[in-house]
């Protein structure tokens, strides 16, 4: 639909950019351990490799950063390698600082915890055997490190909690990213799925019009003689018999032309620059004198350019303002406004009806879902409305409270061009070949 894109990371992507977050965290911790160790307590350390160890954390950062952006995205033995290499360097600070004895062995648990919600469940279990493996070695071999008793039961303290902030901060970050990544995934099935039913609906549509457009027109032109050889006669009945079914045929090329031009006027329509005054304009040519539509614009909006398919955007506007004028009493008032912010404009349609109940609530906006008398409407109009709205990479909001009435947000692009998305090609747009002096 012409057309915006639903930009979903992949989990993999999600994954690396906290990992990399997580690292450089991981990176100043070390050196801030390192100065404290040094120039805090004194205690003799091997500067000059613990801070190569430190310099390969930072510069594999840099270079896993780099990749994730050129490619969009880090398979797992890309990460698997990664983390493999942190629980080397981890071991390897470790070693220079006390070995198993130093409480900040803790950090394991951090680099296992970490795989369990990155990789798959054969390299979680495989960074578990090198962390055990790792842990093994200290107990071999180490550099001994001269520290009381009282000051290694403060580092075990210290490492503890480092260990809990890290675990907890990323597992809450990263899941809260995944949330937000399956609820992008949710909306874009949705959308798939509202896709599919405009398909169908524009084939059947492009079916009933091919069909029907050829006994439609034999019916109107019968139903116009018959009028016409009627209209002295004395039974006024049958004149108005006549007179109701080429009304009726009419009703029928109505609905075709509103099926055809909600599924597929926006996919086959270029963009066109139009003021927001202008396209508001045109949604209310041919609307109702009753009830009463006010318009509420202000001067700086209403000078703003739009690009959009101006005639099925500005139809779409008017099936809102027309449902919107059903819904209300005679003696109502239906109220359209426009605003723009950000980029997007915004158009708001208000009516003082009896307002929605929340199972209506639910329900509407479904194809062939109405709540008007037979006869009166096909449930189509707002589903049409907001494919359109959404081909252009807009939305549709409803807010309807019972007695009070209903309000209908359209939020679209100032310029539809940078949003659209791509498509397949346009739905099969149906045809009514009436004679026009047929109805």
């Amino acid at each position: 639909m012409a057309r915006r894109s639903v930009v979903i990371p992949e989990a993999s992507a999600v994954n690396a950019t906290w990992l990399i977050q997580l690292r450089w965290a991981q990176v100043v911790g070390q050196a801030a351990t390192v100065l404290v160790a040094d120039v805090g307590l004194r205690l003799g350390l091997p500067l000059v490799l613990l801070w190569a160890v430190v310099g390969i954390g930072a510069v594999s950062n840099l270079a896993l950063a780099a990749t994730v952006r050129r490619r969009g995205r880090a398979d797992d033995r890309l990460l698997a390698a990664v983390m493999a290499l942190d629980v080397a360097l981890l071991t390897a600070l470790l070693h220079l600082t006390g070995g198993a004895t130093n409480p900040f062995g803790f950090l394991y648990l951090v680099q296992i915890a970490l795989a369990t919600v990155i990789l798959e469940a054969a390299w979680t279990w495989a960074l578990v055997a090198l962390s055990f493996a790792g842990f093994g070695l200290l107990l071999v071999d180490h550099r001994p490190l001269a520290v009381g008793d009282d000051a290694r039961a403060i580092g075990g303290w210290v490492a503890l909690g480092v260990a809990a902030a890290f675990i907890v901060h990323f597992l809450v970050r990263v899941t809260g990213a995944l949330a937000a990544r399956e609820s992008e995934l949710a909306q874009a099935r949705n959308l798939a799925a509202r896709q599919e039913r405009l398909a169908s609906l524009a084939t059947m549509a492009a079916g009933a019009a091919h069909e029907l457009a050829t006994p439609l027109g034999t019916v109107a032109l019968v139903a116009k003689e018959l009028e016409r050889h009627l209209a002295g006669h004395a039974n006024s009945t049958l004149a108005e018999d006549a007179r109701l079914i080429r009304e009726q045929v009419g009703r029928c090329r109505a609905i075709l032309d509103q099926m055809a031009g909600g599924t597929g006027a926006a996919a086959g329509e270029g963009l066109r620059a139009i003021t927001v005054e202008a396209l508001l304009a045109e949604a209310l040519t041919g609307a109702r004198g009753e009830p009463t539509v006010r318009s509420q614009v202000p001067a700086e909006v209403a000078i703003t350019r739009v690009h959009l398919p101006v005639r099925a955007v500005s139809q779409a506007l008017r099936s809102l303002i027309t449902n919107a004028q059903d819904a209300s009493p005679p003696d109502g008032e239906v109220v359209v406004s426009a605003q723009c912010r950000a980029g997007v404009v915004v158009f708001d349609v208000t009516d003082r009806g009896r307002g929605m109940s929340a199972e209506v609530l639910a329900r509407i906006g479904e194809p062939f879902f109405t709540t008007k008398p037979p006869g009166r409407g096909m449930g189509l109009g707002l589903y049409l409305a907001r494919a359109v709205f959404e081909s252009v990479g807009g939305t549709l909001a409803i807010d309807s409270v019972p007695g009070r009435g209903t309000c209908i947000t359209v939020t679209m692009p100032v310029d539809a061009g940078r949003a659209r998305r791509p498509s397949a090609a346009p739905a099969p747009r149906p045809t009514t070949d009436l004679p026009a002096s047929g109805i």
